[in-house]
Formats: structure tokens, sequence, C-alpha cells
């Protein structure tokens, strides 16, 4: 099995702030001060939006740029909502400073329609766990 990414969290034991992992960057994550947290970073459900927003963004500049499109300034607004059976729904808004023809737009969002990430998060993905043995023992999966 190939690796694609790899993160790892220590709880600080205060209150809902915890530092992330990931290669050689630092994050740190918590709830909302309404919810219990400190707010000092993104909770769960930001990064997890932040994780479609960035691929959505790199995705469409590594398209343009081998088009020879000018995107210029690129934006992308997303937003996670749950409709009334439950069901959640990721909203994504684009925007461009460029005059993009209605054909250029259209290949753009059949492209964002299929990046690596959103194809992740609509066709989903097993999740699996396991126990470890001491908080200081090395994971296995570092192997």
């Amino acid at each position: 099995m190939t690796r694609v990414a790899k993160a790892s969290i220590v709880s600080t034991g205060t209150n809902y702030k915890h530092h992330i992992r990931t290669g050689p960057f630092e994050l740190v994550t918590d709830e909302p001060v309404t919810r219990g947290g400190q707010g000092e970073g993104p909770a769960p459900y930001d990064y997890y939006l932040a994780a479609l927003a960035s691929c959505t963004a790199i995705t469409l500049r590594m398209y343009a740029e081998k088009k020879g499109w000018e995107l210029g300034e690129f934006r992308a607004d997303l937003s996670l909502s749950r409709d009334e059976s439950g069901r959640m729904r990721i909203h994504r808004l684009l925007y461009s400073d460029q005059s993009l023809s209605d054909d250029q737009w259209r290949r753009l969002l059949e492209i964002v329609a299929n990046t690596p990430v959103t194809r992740t998060m609509r066709e989903g993905v097993e999740i699996t766990s396991a126990r470890g043995n001491s908080v200081n023992e090395p994971s296995r999966q570092d192997a």
C-alpha cells in the first residue's frame, strides 16, 4: 500500500486544544469558546473544508497553467451545511478576477468536480483503528 499522507495529534489536556503534526508542519486545532474550547485554532470541520479548498485551488491552478489560461487572483469560498434530512452538503463558489469565457468556466467546473480530495470525500474512504501500546512508542505506521 502506498501512503498518501500522514498526520498525528497530541492532546494537551486543556479543553479541546490539540497539536497536529503532518510532515514538517505543526498545526493547532480547537473548538470555539461557545463549544467549550479555547478558540485557538480551526475546528475539525474547518480543516475538512480547508483540505477541499486547497485541493480545489491547486488543481485549478495546475490545469489553467497547463492550458495557458490566466486565472489571476482565484478564490474558492466553501460552506458546509446540513440539509433538512440531516445529510451534509458542501457548496463551492469559484471566483477569478480574469475574464474567462463560458467554455473556460464550464471546463473549470468539470475539473473541480473531480479533484483528488473531491473524489475522496464523495466516494468515501475506509477508516480502521487499532490500539497502540504506549503514547511514547513510535507509531507502527512510521515503519
